[in-house]
């Protein structure tokens, strides 16, 4: 299966965004642990920051790279993407 152009940028593009995201974990100042999970409830601004981020993640790698990278590994139907 062969790709075209348009859509190896696509998911170029997608990997570069993603790449980004990665660097964004940064932003949190330290790793995130089990134990800062558990202060999520008393502390809004990180609750905040790390809801921000789960919901960029699912709309990147959900509803972007996933069905475009299934579609060009032939697992589900190609549909038209840029």
């Amino acid at each position: 299966m062969r790709l075209s152009t348009q859509q190896t940028q696509a998911l170029r593009q997608l990997a570069q965004r993603l790449a980004g995201d990665q660097a964004h974990l940064r932003l949190f100042g330290e790793p995130f642990t089990l134990e800062r999970a558990g202060q999520l409830e008393h502390d809004p601004d990180l609750a905040e920051r790390v809801d921000a981020f789960v919901g960029r993640l699912q709309d990147t790698q959900g509803d972007k790279l996933l069905p475009r990278l299934l579609a060009a590994l032939g697992e589900i139907e190609r549909r038209d993407w840029a």
